[in-house]
């Protein structure tokens, strides 16, 4: 019986657990006989974060908001990294793991990972290094590479893997990579096809905590095109206060509604002719896996990844970028535009989104698991 353990740093959103968790439900489906520990800062319990083979380990969140340094909602800094790095390697003491698989910072935010995985490597663990498509700006993660977060990773880690493909962005190339990675594609929740409703617009924040400007866009774009029947995705971290406020817009009446806890926006997607989004990993590639064109609006702040994402794809033709100030007016006009994308319009741009599937077969290659 192999042993997974997945560690999620978490900063701002729910998409590296999110990740992870897909990534574990795909080892699950190679190796039924696997035991699988997700290590989160999440302190939501969402309902894709329970299976009943999946064991999860909280500590305690250090979220970086876009104003700021990274921080926990009660505990000061120092004392919630300490947690984090007990629980840690308690955590690694207990379940003995065969691989363990680290997300985006490979000691963890300020070095609470190092003394869990020194003990995992005594007990014959492999590491491995997951990192999404983009990180962000070359010049600041050349910079970040250079520090002590990265020392020694070439010699610390069995393999990294990028949750993306190279011609969007080649981490070696771009950000001085010590490691050669292995890219393995996107990694997407999805739904079954449906038939599509030619009037439903999905408005979509990610986690919600800066989402403000997206959810408002939308709610103009509800009150221009009087076609439109407009669901806000509020995530769990949104304002409530100014999201109910646009549902609770007269003018609006019942064409405007917000969902705050759907697992994912695959099943809406699924539905929709249009999507507004920010343009955070996982729900624009549950956008393209849905086979939509989204209207992406792409944060800028603490890092510029969600901007480089878009306007990567855009130049692929699989999306259209916008910015929190362009008129409602424009973004219907581009809503007006043929919207659904083909899969061989993805396979022409090269977009893989079976990158679950993909990774697991590398994680389970690691611990010796035959997988089919």
């Amino acid at each position: 019986m192999a042993r997974y353990l997945f560690s999620s740093h978490d900063g701002f959103g729910l998409g590296h657990v999110r990740r992870n968790t897909l990534i574990a439900r795909a080892v699950l489906a190679m190796d039924p006989a696997a035991e699988v520990t997700i290590v989160t800062g999440l302190a939501l319990k969402p309902a894709w974060l329970q299976h009943e083979r999946m064991d999860v380990v909280r500590v305690p969140s250090l979220v970086k908001h876009s104003s700021g340094p990274y921080r926990n909602p009660t505990l000061p800094f120092e004392q919630a990294l300490a947690g984090r790095a007990t629980l840690f390697t308690d955590t690694i003491r207990k379940v003995r793991p065969d691989v363990v698989v680290v997300d985006r910072h490979p000691y963890g935010i300020g070095g609470e990972l190092q003394e869990g995985l020194q003990l995992a490597r005594s007990l014959g663990s492999s590491l491995v290094l997951g990192l999404r498509d983009v990180l962000d700006e070359p010049r600041v993660v050349a910079t970040e590479l250079s520090g002590a977060g990265w020392e020694g990773v070439e010699e610390y880690f069995d393999e990294v893997l990028v949750y993306g493909e190279r011609h969007l962005c080649d981490h070696e190339l771009e950000y001085g990579l010590p490691i050669p990675p292995s890219y393995c594609g996107w990694i997407a929740d999805r739904a079954p096809r449906r038939p599509r409703d030619p009037a439903l617009l999905v408005v979509a924040g990610g986690g919600g905590g800066d989402g403000a400007e997206v959810f408002a866009l939308g709610a103009a774009l509800t009150r221009l095109v009087r076609s439109l029947r407009t669901i806000l995705v509020a995530g769990p971290y949104a304002a409530r206060g100014a999201v109910d406020d646009l549902a609770a817009d007269e003018a609006l009446g019942v064409r405007l509604q917000v969902r705050r806890d759907v697992a994912g926006c695959a099943e809406l997607f699924a539905e929709a002719h249009g999507i507004v989004q920010m343009a955070g990993y996982n729900s624009t590639f549950e956008a393209l896996a849905a086979g939509v064109r989204p209207v992406l609006v792409p944060r800028r702040n603490p890092r510029r990844e969600q901007a480089i994402r878009a306007n990567r794809l855009a130049s692929l033709g699989l999306a259209d970028v916008v910015d929190e100030t362009t008129p409602a007016e424009e973004v219907a006009w581009l809503l007006s535009r043929p919207r659904l994308l083909t899969t061989q319009a993805l396979d022409d741009a090269g977009i893989r989104l079976d990158g679950d599937r993909r990774a697991a077969s590398a994680i389970t290659a690691h611990a010796g698991v035959r997988v089919g």
